[in-house]
């Protein structure tokens, strides 16, 4: 257990930091992801030796680094990343989960998946073409996503003979584009992937910057994911009632905490019924305990005999989320079937799934100058869009902007169980627009 006394490089130890890759098709990522690997000295040996090898048989003389992310054999025979990699490493500071996303427009799902859990967002831009349509559209769905920190790497930079103006010029356009979706901070950091300038070590080519490496960028950014710190929700996986003559009436309530904290004593409401009662008693692994907190998982004892069951939520009365049956969202649209007015569908919101119908689709987003597109009648595979949904049942969401894991939600094929959306509940992007967020104002994005 950590003290306050200790110093700031012994508590990065235990943090954990997720973040996500994402550029334009040959801007160079899978390359700063094996150089962030290589270099980084968290490749094994094995690995690196089948990179080397792969390499001289496309007959190049030094390794190629992208091969350490891009494993599928399409993604090797055309040079581009198709599916999210995932990617663990780590360093004396501190441990990390790297998600590298496809760059092609078709594949702007995938960036949904890798960015939807990450706490910080590197995108990638090649020096010589500056910021282009799918930078914005990066940028766009980091915002979209509440990812809290985003990373402008120029990469390529030796292509442009390590120019200050280059440089300067692309992060002052990225910066307020991004800075006008919401993003709270942006930093930028030449690089070139290629030759390792500013990745790891600091480049000799660039005196002109003073900022930090990539790697001492990640290492060091703040990571606010306390989710004790967020309103505390318990959604029900499963109702345990042994029934043996030691535990003839013991009913307990178990699953995941979702965020915050809960405590014996406290007074809980269940959703969507609203009945009322208290915390008599949270059980975890084996013994009980006074206090839990997400993201443990525990079984919660009531004082009362309610109805609670799969799928319901427990909430502090002080503190519960709205109910309803009519959810207006940003959806994410992942199937390649399209999601049309009037579909009947399955909404999972945490351990609940209920029927469900899209009353309207009022606009389709253009990320590329975030213009409405409106009543397109349908999306389709990639559309990021408006969705009003009507349920059979109430549910307890809360605003993405307020906990991205309570509000979001997956509308599913009731048909097949296909997933055709991933939806966020509440506005699209942040309502306060700002250059950049101090870190006060951190407390605004929920992990």
């Amino acid at each position: 257990m950590t003290t306050p006394t200790q110093p700031a490089e012994q508590l990065s130890t235990t943090t954990l930091l997720r973040f996500a890759t994402a550029g334009s098709v040959d801007d160079g990522k899978s390359t700063l992801v094996g150089r962030l690997l290589h270099d980084s000295k968290s490749v094994l040996t094995d690995q690196l030796e089948a990179v080397e090898d792969a390499s001289r048989k496309r007959g190049q003389e030094a390794p190629d680094l992208a091969l350490l992310t891009d494993g599928l054999r399409a993604e090797r025979e055309q040079g581009i990343t198709i599916d999210v990699a995932y990617r663990y490493f780590a360093t004396p500071r501190r441990r990390f989960i790297l998600a590298d996303t496809p760059g092609h427009v078709q594949y702007t799902r995938n960036m949904v998946t890798g960015a939807s859990t990450a706490e910080l967002a590197v995108v990638l831009v090649d020096a010589r073409n500056g910021v282009v349509e799918q930078t914005r559209r990066h940028a766009a769905v980091a915002a979209l996503l509440r990812v809290p920190h985003v990373v402008l790497a120029v990469n390529k930079m030796d292509l442009v003979d390590y120019a200050e103006p280059v440089f300067a010029a692309i992060a002052k356009e990225f910066t307020a584009y991004a800075a006008s979706l919401g993003v709270p901070e942006i930093t930028a950091i030449p690089i070139s992937a290629l030759a390792g300038d500013n990745v790891v070590e600091p480049s000799s080519h660039m005196d002109w910057y003073g900022g930090p490496t990539v790697l001492e960028h990640l290492e060091t950014v703040p990571v606010s994911h306390d989710l004790t710190a967020c309103h505390a929700r318990f959604p029900v996986q499963y109702v345990i009632r042994p029934q043996t003559p030691e535990h003839r009436d013991y009913r307990g309530y178990a699953g995941q905490i979702a965020a915050g904290v809960f405590r014996i004593g406290e007074p809980v409401t269940v959703l969507p019924s609203g009945r009322t009662s208290t915390i008599a008693g949270i059980d975890l692994l084996g013994d009980s305990v006074d206090t839990a907190w997400a993201p443990q998982s525990v079984t919660i004892r009531l004082t009362d005999d309610v109805d609670v069951s799969r799928g319901d939520l427990i909430a502090p009365s002080d503190d519960a989320p709205a109910v309803t049956q009519d959810v207006e969202a940003t959806v994410c649209h992942v199937a390649d079937r399209p999601l049309t007015v009037g579909q009947r569908v399955l909404i999972k919101h945490t351990t609940r799934t209920v029927k469900a119908i899209v009353k309207d689709i009022p606009s389709r987003l253009t990320l590329d100058d975030l213009s409405q597109h409106p009543a397109p009648g349908q999306l389709v595979a990639n559309d990021i869009g408006r969705v009003v949904v009507r349920t059979a049942e109430p549910l307890a969401l809360d605003a993405y902007a307020d906990s991205r894991r309570t509000g979001s939600f997956l509308l599913i094929d009731p048909a097949d169980g296909t997933t055709l959306s991933a939806g966020m509940a509440g506005a699209s992007f942040a309502a306060v627009v700002r250059a950049a967020a101090p870190a006060d104002d951190e407390a605004e994005w929920d992990f």
